[in-house]
């Protein structure tokens, strides 16, 4: 059975794909998790990020008003400036830092978070091989 925009579950999670289409991953909301939490596993590595997450940067891309490239890394390398990906490890944001959970597998956000946010309609993602951006609907 398929998950719907919306709905997900360890048992029924989204089924998608990064932003330049080259990778398959799973994802689903954890409301019940000590820190509720985004999922996503890619292979048999779990990767959990704060659910806010998903509310906080439609509101940062809506502020932004225009495209905001990604910009993805891992944890241990730098984000690029002005990045999703550097937004979502600065000190200035919501939630005063890092949304990934996991130390040492809490970068990666603007290569995960996207495709969720584009599955819920609530933004526009762009699908080159790199170099992609996103922007709020």
């Amino acid at each position: 059975m398929d998950a719907v925009a919306g709905e997900s579950s360890r048992s029924v999670p989204w089924v998608l794909t990064t932003p330049s289409g080259q990778s398959e991953f799973l994802a689903w909301r954890d409301a019940d998790a000590p820190v509720p939490a985004l999922v996503v596993q890619v292979g048999k590595t779990e990767l959990h990020y704060r659910l806010r997450c998903i509310e906080d940067v439609v509101a940062m891309l809506k502020a932004a008003g225009d495209w905001v490239p990604l910009g993805s890394a891992d944890e241990q390398k730098p984000a690029a400036p002005g990045t999703v990906e550097a937004w979502a490890r600065d000190p200035g944001n919501p939630v005063g830092g890092w949304y990934g959970l996991k130390k040492g597998l809490r970068g990666r956000f603007a290569n995960y978070v996207p495709p969720v946010l584009e599955l819920l309609g609530l933004v526009e993602v762009e699908h080159n091989a790199r170099n992609n951006r996103m922007r709020a609907l």
